[in-house]
């Protein structure tokens, strides 16, 4: 197939950032329900659909996406991806430390010790080592995507491998993404990363209503981190007595 390089030489693609943006708003919307249920200032659907079924979608669309940008940086920066991925990692590492940290703070009992930014930061240590086996991500990913759904189906007597997948008993937190099943979303995304690129990368937002979805896309990652610290601190700040 002859591809126009063009498409891979652009620094962002504005369809693929809205379809991040409009992604993290309804991340975001959830989180908050999330919270504001723990905190019992509103009540949530308790049925599968919301609780299970809703958050799963939402997190698979993030988190493939990633997978579809990592491919286009591969594209742009081939062997300099490695070095650009290990410094992303290690400074979403420091992020993912703040979280647990804040977490550990306000609700210990709920302490996010492998949430999505920790996630992320493992991924981006991972994913130069298998960014060049386009063909064998697919397979891989879905290896990994089955046995993780295999995994959480069980709970084990010891923690020390939960960042991967092997859910311990009695493990509550607010946030959870271990590398099997999510880092088999990941090379999915990879694996299917010029087919989207070239689905997308001519498509025009003409509107400027959708502009703020492209905004929060281009920095969707900064948008997690801060939006669960900026609303407790906003229910603070109006006077809602949390602890």
């Amino acid at each position: 197939m002859n591809v126009d390089k063009s498409l891979f030489e652009q620094e962002r693609i504005t369809s693929i950032d809205m379809i991040k943006g409009i992604d993290i708003v309804f991340m975001v919307l959830f989180n908050y329900s999330i919270t504001l249920d723990y905190f019992k200032l509103i009540r949530i659907p308790s049925h599968y659909l919301y609780q299970y079924i809703l958050p799963i979608s939402i997190a698979s669309i993030f988190i493939f996406m990633s997978g579809v940008t990592t491919y286009l940086n591969y594209i742009k920066y081939k062997e300099k991806l490695t070095k650009k991925y290990f410094s992303r990692g290690t400074k979403l590492l420091f992020f993912a430390a703040l979280i647990t940290l804040f977490s550990y703070i306000f609700v210990p009992q709920y302490t996010i010790y492998f949430g999505i930014l920790h996630f992320f930061a493992a991924s981006s240590f991972l994913v130069p080592l298998f960014i060049k086996a386009i063909k064998l991500n697919q397979i891989t990913g879905i290896i990994i995507i089955f046995s993780g759904i295999y995994l959480q189906q069980r709970t084990f007597d010891f923690s020390y491998l939960f960042w991967l997948g092997f859910v311990p008993e009695n493990l509550s937190t607010f946030d959870y993404f271990p590398l099997i099943p999510w880092f088999g979303v990941v090379l999915l995304g990879v694996h299917y990363g010029r087919f989207v690129i070239e689905k997308s990368a001519n498509i025009k937002i003409k509107k400027r209503k959708f502009h703020i979805f492209t905004y929060l896309g281009k920095h969707s990652l900064t948008v997690y981190l801060v939006h669960q610290p900026a609303l407790i601190l906003l229910l603070f700040a109006l006077g809602f007595k949390l602890f």
